[in-house]
């Protein structure tokens, strides 16, 4: 919404035109950061390059950034209020979009828009942010006669030669400044955010629930229970956590543009700009720094088992899941890893049955994520005459019978798996009478027939790990296979 200032509403803005900076004011987020994420995920090794680029000054760094990559300028997530008040202008006065970005950048924005009758921006020479903006803005024309709209702090020198000030969503550093600017006509802003909140909505706190399989030895070896192993899984479990949740913080950054696409996931705090990408990137480095000192204080086997399962998730985070089956094997892989990485926190060695039996069984919910995602691509792109392939994956409409006949042989591999187990000399060791676990066969058969009739009816809208683990069907399974 935007708040007028009633002393200053009777001005009339003449010819005076208006000035509309570009991040964090006409876009929720920072071109900048948009456009490194976007070539780090088109090559990482142009990470190294990086602080050759700054060394030679920060417009050349914005240049080269923006000279190999090209930015999803329709998606972006943009500031409605403030473009619906630039409309209201637009008939009275010259507007301007004037911006510290690239120009590339912001000419691409300028187009899309089809707002602005002027741009300025920085060049591979100058950096247009605070002084030279500024001085850009009262040469081109004159100290006091233009308007400008914009959110940081670095914005101060712009304020102080304008005419009137358009703040819209300050920074705290801005908001501390706000005081000493006298020439404030509007205030722009959103509601207020709970930070806290949409920080643990980005590390999804729910998808812990899959680092749980981090107990599972335990529980198939009751023998190896003891408070001592019990207290290492419970540290092996935020361990995985942290470096999970510090996955899914750059995943999201590196899916900014598909999830934009995406009915559901345009919301993640990333994609709508509700959080800074600068923060999430923050925010992986302290979770991925906690998460393997607490592995290193358990075991190097197991620090070793996270690494990898930490390797695993970034080649699928940067190739792999573009890649049509291997990426759900990666998965099921990365799944069953929970189950070696418990294992080796408390000295156990995982049967060979229990291996069998999750890789089938994984390989299953894998390829249901997939299908669950296409079925809603489908219904929706379909419904909308769009496409209907899943942004950033490898999979088409055509694709769906295909990975419902694999996924639904996968599960019933599993079951025969189980099945074989009962009638194996491990299971007479662990159990009296083991012809009685036959019972839980038909419960598992039953179980994997509902994930996947479920997923066909657009039932299973997250991660089928989850959906495994939260459904009251599954519980209910689950507590009949314990007894």
């Amino acid at each position: 919404m935007w708040l007028p200032n009633p002393a200053l509403e009777s001005v009339k803005h003449g010819d005076i035109p208006l000035c509309v900076d570009l991040d964090g004011t006409l876009i929720n987020t920072d071109s900048l950061y948009e456009g490194l994420i976007s070539l780090l995920k088109q090559n990482f090794w142009y990470l190294f390059l990086l602080p050759l680029w700054l060394l030679r000054g920060k417009a050349d760094f914005k240049a080269q950034i923006a000279r190999r990559v090209h930015l999803d300028v329709e998606f972006l997530p943009y500031n409605t209020a403030l473009i619906e008040f630039i409309k209201s202008q637009r008939p009275l006065r010259h507007l301007v979009l004037c911006t510290a970005a690239d120009a590339r950048f912001a000419q691409a924005v300028s187009d899309h828009l089809g707002l602005f009758d002027e741009l300025i921006a920085t060049t591979k020479d100058v950096n247009l942010s605070a002084a030279n903006k500024a001085k850009a803005l009262c040469d081109r024309f004159g100290v006091g006669a233009y308007d400008y709209a914009g959110n940081d702090v670095a914005d101060i020198a712009v304020f102080a030669r304008a005419r009137r000030s358009l703040i819209v969503n300050p920074t705290r550093g801005l908001r501390r400044h706000l005081p000493s600017i006298d020439n404030i006509e509007q205030r722009f802003s959103t509601p207020k955010r709970n930070h806290c909140s949409i920080g643990i909505k980005s590390i999804r706190l729910h998808q812990w629930v899959k680092n749980l399989l981090v107990f599972v030895p335990i529980l198939a070896i009751p023998e190896a229970i003891d408070i001592g192993a019990v207290v290492t899984l419970i540290l092996a479990f935020f361990s995985y956590s942290l470096i999970a949740s510090s996955v899914y913080l750059v995943n999201d950054l590196l899916d900014l543009a598909a999830d934009r696409r995406h009915p559901r996931k345009k919301n993640r705090p990333f994609a709508a700009g509700t959080l800074a990408i600068s923060n999430g990137l923050i925010m992986a480095s302290l979770l991925l720094l906690v998460g393997f000192s607490t592995a290193l204080l358990i075991s190097p086997l197991f620090f070793m088992l996270l690494l990898l399962y930490y390797t695993g998730t970034n080649l699928y985070t940067f190739w792999l899941k573009r890649v049509p089956l291997l990426d759900t094997l990666v998965l099921a892989g990365l799944y069953t890893s929970r189950i070696l990485a418990g294992a080796a926190a408390i000295t156990v060695e995982p049967s060979f049955w229990l291996l069998a039996f999750s890789m089938f069984f994984f390989l299953s919910l894998a390829l249901a994520k997939r299908h669950s995602e296409l079925v809603e691509m489908v219904s929706l792109g379909g419904a909308a005459g769009l496409d209907s392939s899943i942004p950033g994956r490898g999979y088409r409409h055509e694709d769906l019978a295909t990975l419902m006949a694999q996924g639904s042989a996968s599960g019933y591999s599993a079951v025969l798996v189980f099945a074989f187990y009962i009638n194996s000399e491990a299971a007479r060791q662990h159990y009296n009478h083991p012809e009685v676990i036959w019972l839980i066969c038909p419960l598992l058969l039953y179980w994997i027939n509902k994930l996947w009739l479920n997923s066909q009816r657009r039932e299973i809208n997250d991660d089928p790990v989850i959906w495994a683990m939260t459904n009251r069907v599954s519980r209910g399974i689950a507590v009949l296979c314990a007894l």
